[in-house]
């Protein structure tokens, strides 16, 4: 787009608004108080208009009256806002109002307002300007609003926004719709006219000004701008819309809308658009390449398919940088700018790999074809050099030199004869390995070789179209435009902005050689397009001519007749069929004969492969019944849509081009479709191999269940699968579904030690939990009970243990810890007594007594503290505690030698207090209770751990404690019978005992006599008198048996995970559902349901 201007003049005083009479020969514009009337030929000031005291803000023509004939005075309306701009709908039903609070009130002519569109800028951004798209093939009604919040936008006459605002970057004065709505005018405080797409895309400046814009229009059915100032200012310019276009053979490619590029094919008039959304500078096209400049990038895009019909282009690569170049040329693999006198080859990566200065300005460019990456151009310049460049070479070949300067070029198909185009439209051709001038023709602008005959060439001037084959004299037709392509018959013309093909009859061109007696020649031509009269009498005369083999080539139906007289119509059939002419042949078929019908239509698909229309030859094979082949086309082609059409019509009978189809499909990445045929055949175990490749795993696993035979094959390459994209633990549970425990337990193994080397001791934790898991899982198997319930409890232990030491390891590590000083206490305490006597990997004794030391200290536990320190001191001590160690030693000698009371454990079932360094362990040291600590805060619970009378199974132990009925008082007595292998306190009941004491409760306590520890076992009647809510029971699958806990503090609350089954403070374990949106230890989901 180029603006020039037409004429210029200046008024005293702003112009404030334009107004174009209607049929665009006067200019009437508000400037001051006055009103002046200018011709818009020459900007010729016709009058000025005086009347006026005060200052002129809007013009406007009458185009049909000011008011209605059904009223007989103007009526008024408020507005909520003072109003700066208005403007009617095309239909001049409805008003649109630009108020200065930012709202645009569209009312309809009664004044009734409709509807309200707030900005979101209000007040700040008052609406200055707005218009209604003219344009009659919108299907509503449009508005462009340009308000001072430095915004375009666009609402249809529902208020409904359509797409986003679009910044401005200066204050908008003025917009106005530009030939019939295609295009905006936009002017303001930039000083500037700018040209928009109607979508507000930015396309460049109309022109320049000193001061502010205040209102610019477009003269009505044309291509001028008026543009006045604020310094009174007038400009008239012209917009000058420049073709940007690129062809190569019969693929012509076009800029629209001046930011959209369409891809017309001029054999088959398929178009394809491509919306770039940007302005398009520059395009380009060769073969499978398009290339399109955009103001900061060049996009290069490339065919889907190697198919001569295929218009569907996807982008290759993107060079994101701004050029500048007169000229652009795309290569297979490069682009190739022109700037005045240098060309450069840049890769589609935006590297320049080469460069070339030439003596003149480059007028002429064209690709010439090669192979990838060494493609020859030729260039013709300003002083009459033409030359010849390959992309791969830094060294340019001149062709030859003329006088005058180059217009046009093109090089014949063998590459020996050239044709230019100078600047006096004379067309000269030569030999370019001779440099002779073989002839030249007046009147020409351009001009072509015909790609399928070395010796014709068209070329156009003057209104007409010239064609002259070899030395002959020039064939004249009127023909207006450009030549810009000559293949065959057709001739490729350029007028005004369209492309057309034109077909071109050769029987002028045949004629000159006949009368020459060139028979090969004129056969050669008529090869490319001539009529039956002109075939006839080539044939003749070659007879005449004594050339039998030319005339034998248009004597085929006389040889037909001849041979159905003799009755051999079977020769007929086969001449015509090897000549290829099957519509003749079809008259010599034998009475309907399926063999020979098949016969010449597999002959026909044979002969159109071989001429390149596969589409054709898909669909005779079909006919024939050869759908083998035919397949075979359609999946070297991508034709996914004829194979699902071919699979869909065969019979599942067919396996061979079922299975043919559905590999082709899978190839052409169409798993569903192939998906679809195996399920036409019934080929299950193929369908499950196409999910697993195609990585399907729903409808993998959707087919698993129905047939489970297929198990082994889907969940082992899922595995795999997830293995490989790092997705272990998934992996781990698809290998245990498919029945792989070795697999699984590898995988979970190998877990646990990567994150215990990497010190992720709360991930090992979860590893050693879920290992410990799948050993109870392999339990079931009697022949491994023993083995793996002895590698349940050791993984219990070790997650149990990982668990805790991840805060002492992060309290030691991190400089903030997350724990409470008593929380940390409990942790060092508890993995002291539990670590066995080969310490875990990964876990350091020296940081769980550092930790015990110093919380032991700081919560005034200071024997214990003395206790960590001392042991401390027999271990090796890394640097950095060194110091820290060194100096609490010495401090907590000058600490009483005793423990706060407040810190001494209690055991729930015998009340004694234990010592918090316990040589036992985490057991009682009086009753020998095994203490249940809280996995959070590492608190002694108030649980107690009881066990079932023989006899009574966990079913009924259940609804034992669930049957909850009022029962008359009864004494419980406790008895104790002691045995070689163990001792059990029994809770035995009397029926005509007193008191309502608990029988559970009131018999915990007592004084241990042995050094074993005696279980709790319950009767049937102790378990009646629990309450559901006091009971805690974890469910263990086979083999174990379920675990029973009793709480002694109802009121205080205890939640157990149902999954991991550990007990936590139901306070701090509702705060870490909701920090991590799972359970702490096992990570099992809130919403997940339990085992």
């Amino acid at each position: 787009m180029r603006a020039v201007l037409t004429w210029r003049d200046k008024a005293e005083h702003c112009i404030n608004d334009i107004a174009f009479k209607p049929d665009g020969t006067q200019l009437i514009l508000a400037a001051g108080s006055r009103l002046l009337v200018y011709d818009t030929s020459d900007g010729t000031l016709l009058q000025p208009l005086k009347g006026h005291k005060d200052t002129v803000y809007c013009v406007a023509y009458a185009k049909d009256g000011l008011w209605s004939p059904e009223q007989k005075s103007v009526s008024k309306h408020k507005s909520s806002s003072k109003i700066i701009c208005c403007s009617w709908t095309n239909d001049g039903q409805y008003l649109a109002l630009g108020m200065f609070n930012g709202i645009i009130s569209i009312r309809n002519k009664n004044g009734e307002e409709k509807v309200k569109i707030e900005r979101p800028g209000g007040s700040l951004s008052p609406i200055w300007s707005i218009c209604w798209n003219p344009s009659r093939e919108e299907r509503n009604d449009i508005l462009a609003v340009a308000d001072w919040g430095q915004k375009v936008s666009f609402y249809q006459l529902s208020g409904k926004q359509i797409g986003k605002d679009r910044a401005l970057n200066f204050d908008p004065c003025c917009i106005s719709y530009f030939t019939k709505g295609e295009y905006i005018l936009l002017g303001g405080s930039d000083k500037q006219v700018s040209l928009f797409t109607k979508d507000g895309v930015r396309l460049g400046t109309v022109g320049e000004q000193n001061s502010w814009v205040w209102t610019c229009q477009a003269k009505p059915d044309s291509n001028y701008v008026v543009v006045g100032c604020q310094d009174g200012t007038i400009s008239f310019y012209q917009l000058i819309f420049s073709t940007v276009h690129g062809l190569y053979k019969d693929r012509y490619a076009y800029r629209d809308s001046m930011t959209d590029v369409i891809v017309q094919h001029l054999i088959t008039e398929q178009k394809v658009r491509i919306k770039c959304k940007e302005l398009v500078k520059k395009i380009a096209i060769y073969r499978n390449r398009l290339a399109i400049q955009l103001p900061e990038k060049i996009l290069i895009y490339e065919l889907y398919s190697e198919d001569l019909s295929d218009m569907h282009y996807r982008v290759k690569e993107k060079i994101i940088k701004k050029f500048e170049c007169n000229l652009l040329v795309v290569c297979a693999n490069h682009i190739i700018l022109c700037q005045e006198k240098r060309l450069q080859c840049l890769s589609f990566s935006g590297v320049k790999e080469r460069e070339w200065q030439m003596e003149s300005l480059i007028r002429y460019i064209k690709v010439i074809g090669g192979p990838p990456g060494r493609e020859g151009l030729l260039v013709g310049l300003k002083n009459g050099q033409i030359l010849k460049i390959f992309v791969d070479n830094l060294f340019a070949i001149v062709l030859l030199k003329q006088a005058t300067a180059v217009r046009c070029l093109d090089m014949s198909a063998s590459r020996k004869k050239l044709a230019v185009v100078d600047e006096n439209d004379t067309c000269l051709v030569y030999d370019i390995d001779t440099k002779e001038l073989l002839f030249q023709e007046p009147n020409a602008n351009s001009v072509a070789w015909n790609t399928q005959c070395e010796d014709m060439l068209c070329f156009s001037g003057g209104g007409y179209l010239n064609i002259k084959a070899s030395t002959f004299p020039v064939h004249r037709q009127k023909l207006q435009g450009f030549v810009v392509g000559y293949n065959g018959s057709k001739i490729f013309c350029l007028h005004v902005f369209s492309i057309s093909a034109v077909e071109v009859p050769q029987s002028a061109p045949m004629y000159q050689y006949l009368d020459r007696k060139l028979f090969k020649e004129a056969y050669q031509i008529a090869c490319l397009g001539v009529t039956d009269t002109d075939w006839r009498e080539l044939a003749m005369e070659a007879l005449e001519g004594l050339d039998f083999e030319t005339a034998k080539k248009g004597k085929f139906h006389e040889a037909a007749k001849l041979y159905k007289r003799s009755g051999h119509e079977n020769l007929a059939l086969e001449m015509y069929t090897d000549l290829c002419m099957f519509e003749y042949a079809k008259d010599f078929l034998g009475s309907g004969d399926p063999k020979e019908t098949k016969m010449l239509i597999t002959k026909q698909a044979d002969w159109a492969r071989n001429i390149k229309e596969p589409k054709a030859a898909v669909e005779m094979y079909i006919s024939a019944g050869e759908h083998v082949k035919a397949i075979e086309i359609c999946g070297d082609h991508g034709w996914v849509d004829m194979l699902i059409d071919i699979a869909r019509k065969l019979d599942k009978a067919e396996r061979e081009p079922l299975l043919l189809c559905a590999t082709y499909l899978k190839k052409l990445d169409s798993p569903g479709y192939a998906a679809e045929t195996y399920l036409k055949m019934g080929d299950l175990k193929s369908l499950v191999q196409l999910h697993v490749e195609t990585q399907r795993w729903d409808e993998a696993f959707a087919l698993g269940e129905k047939h489970p035979e297929f198990k082994d094959d889907i969940y082992m390459p899922y595995a795999q699968w997830l293995a490989e994209n790092d997705r272990f633990e998934e992996a781990q549970k698809a290998f245990h579904k498919a029945g792989r425990q070795r697999e699984a337990v590898q995988v979970l193994e190998q877990l646990t030690n990567n994150a215990v080397a990497e010190s992720r001791f709360n991930d090992a934790a979860y590893y050693y939990w879920m290992l410990s898991m799948q050993c109870l899982d392999i339990a079931q198997d009697p022949a491994q009970k023993d083995t793996m319930l002895g590698k349940f409890y050791h993984f219990q232990r070790l997650a149990e243990l990982y668990h805790g030491y991840h805060a002492i390891h992060r309290h030691t590590e991190d400089p903030f810890s997350v724990h409470r000083p008593e929380t940390l206490f409990n942790i060092s305490r508890f993995l002291l007594h539990s670590l066995p006597k080969d310490t875990p990997s990964g876990i350091s004794k020296v940081k769980i007594l550092f930790t015990l030391a110093k919380q032991s200290k700081a919560l005034g536990a200071y024997r214990l503290a003395r206790h960590a320190y001392d042991k401390l001191r027999g271990l090796y001590i890394p640097a950095r505690f060194q110091k820290s160690i060194e100096l609490g030693t010495l401090t907590i000698r000058a600490k009483p030698f005793h423990d706060s009371e407040e810190l001494v454990p209690l055991c729930y079932r015998c009340s004694t207090n234990n010592p918090l360094l316990n040589n036992l362990g985490n057991v009682c040291i009086n009753c020998r209770q095994p203490f249940i600590f809280s996995a959070s805060s590492y608190d002694v619970l108030h649980l107690v751990e009881f066990y079932l009378e023989e006899g009574i199974t966990d079913e009924e132990a259940i609804s034992l404690i669930d049957l909850e009925v009022l029962r008359p008082k009864r004494d419980d007595r406790q008895l104790e019978i002691a045995n070689n292998s163990s001792q059990i306190l029994r809770l035995v009941e009397t029926k005509d005992s007193i008191g309502d004491e608990d029988p559970f409760t009131a018999k915990l306590s007592f004084e241990q006599g042995g050094s074993e520890f005696v279980p709790v076992v319950v009767s049937r009647l102790v378990l009646r008198s629990m309450s559901r809510r006091d009971v805690l029971i974890k469910r263990w699958p086979p083999p174990l048996r379920w675990q029973y806990f009793r709480s002694l503090l109802p009121d205080a609350s205890i939640t157990m995970c149902p999954s991991c089954f550990q007990m936590f403070h139901s306070e701090d374990y509702e705060l870490l559902v909701l920090q991590h949106g799972c359970c702490p230890y096992c990570r099992r989901c809130k919403d997940d349901p339990g085992p």
